[in-house]
């Protein structure tokens, strides 16, 4: 082989390592950034939910004005009511599934 085709293939051989060390590094990257970025989109479906459903927040603030609980207590009663509106939506969405 020529000397110029020699030195292509060493360093192909050298651009395919660096490639897969730097592989590695964007999937140690990504591992790291998985759990905050999956806690952000949490964040985002749930600012999502209370932007598609204003009657519900406007009952909360109401419930909040008559109760006079404070901040915590809505934040307990919000809460709750987020986590019983996705186990409902979860368990229709099952039963429905099943016809």
């Amino acid at each position: 082989m020529s000397e110029q085709m020699l030195e292509v293939m060493r360093r192909r051989s050298e651009l395919l390592s660096k490639i897969a060390s730097q592989r590695g590094e964007a999937a140690g990257i990504g591992a790291r950034w998985q759990a905050p970025l999956a806690l952000a989109d949490q964040g985002l479906a749930a600012v999502h939910f209370l932007r598609s459903n204003p009657a519900l927040v406007a009952g909360v603030v109401a419930l909040l004005v008559i109760r006079r609980r404070g901040v915590v207590g809505l934040a307990k009663g919000v809460w709750r009511m987020w986590k019983g509106y996705r186990l409902f939506t979860a368990f229709s969405a099952k039963l429905l599934s099943r016809r």
